[in-house]
């Protein structure tokens, strides 16, 4: 494995000139043909393998994190670049009433879709009976905080878990609470596209989206075919990720949709 140069120049300089981004410093996007991703997951479901699109970008993500760009899999504490010890996704997932909810997979790269199918689905059955992480429990605990001390409270986590990099253990709260990286599907409520923005207590350096899948004309060998295409897009933290970054996670992702085999 190749020597990583975490601390350089640039990274030293932007993690002094910006803050903790509120919104998405880079924004990159590609449309990606799943016509044939999605006959693959077809018949895995035949077989018994329950997987969507989700498990296969979330693996593909991961992978391509361990494998091509191990530079994202950091986050900034106390004004250094810090490289985390594991890959870990976390999956947001469609909970009762409509509201959001999150599943964190640790050690995501090094499992295959039988391993992460079974871990997703666990961790949504517990999500969606409320028996969620200490991390995820912490939105209910500070729904009940009374305004304006709820955002005094949520500052002073902020500043003490992401600023300085201090860990709560009874409140289940480090620098790295949300693991390597967000991804969520927001073509499950009808969404062709979006850039999320990145939630400032989460220290991930990016978020993966995925859209809607539709069809599409497009041109084949000089000629127009309707396929399914689906767009994946990115909101990404610039004092860590630089496009270059977000091109290689990009071109990673689009070969194991050519050939999704490999995650097995």
């Amino acid at each position: 494995m190749k020597k990583l140069n975490l601390n350089n120049d640039w990274r030293k300089v932007s993690a002094a000139i910006y803050k903790k981004p509120q919104d998405g410093k880079i924004f990159g996007s590609v449309e990606i043909d799943v016509t044939e991703l999605e006959a693959f997951i077809t018949q895995k479901r035949k077989e018994g393998l329950k997987i969507t699109l989700t498990h296969i970008f979330t693996l593909a993500v991961a992978r391509g994190i361990k494998d091509e760009v191990p530079e994202l899999n950091c986050f900034v504490r106390r004004g250094s670049i810090i490289h985390r010890n594991q890959v870990d996704a976390m999956v947001s997932v469609l909970l009762k009433d409509d509201e959001m909810g999150s599943v964190r997979v640790e050690n995501v790269d090094q499992m295959n879709l039988t391993q992460l199918s079974e871990s997703l689905s666990d961790g949504i059955k517990q999500s969606r009976s409320g028996d969620e992480d200490k991390t995820m429990q912490m939105k209910g605990k500070m729904a009940r905080i009374p305004w304006p001390f709820r955002r005094l409270v949520f500052n002073i986590i902020k500043a003490l878990t992401i600023k300085w990099g201090v860990s709560i253990p009874a409140m289940g709260l480090t620098a790295n609470n949300f693991g390597s990286y967000v991804i969520t599907n927001i073509g499950v409520v009808g969404l062709d596209a979006g850039f999320p923005s990145l939630f400032p207590i989460s220290n991930v350096s990016f978020v993966f989206v995925m859209g809607n899948v539709s069809k599409k004309a497009v041109v084949i060998n000089d000629e127009v075919v309707i396929r399914r295409m689906i767009t994946i897009s990115s909101t990404m933290d610039h004092r860590i990720v630089d496009a270059v970054h977000g091109g290689k996670l990009f071109k990673f992702v689009k070969q194991i949709v050519r050939d999704p085999s490999v995650l097995e």
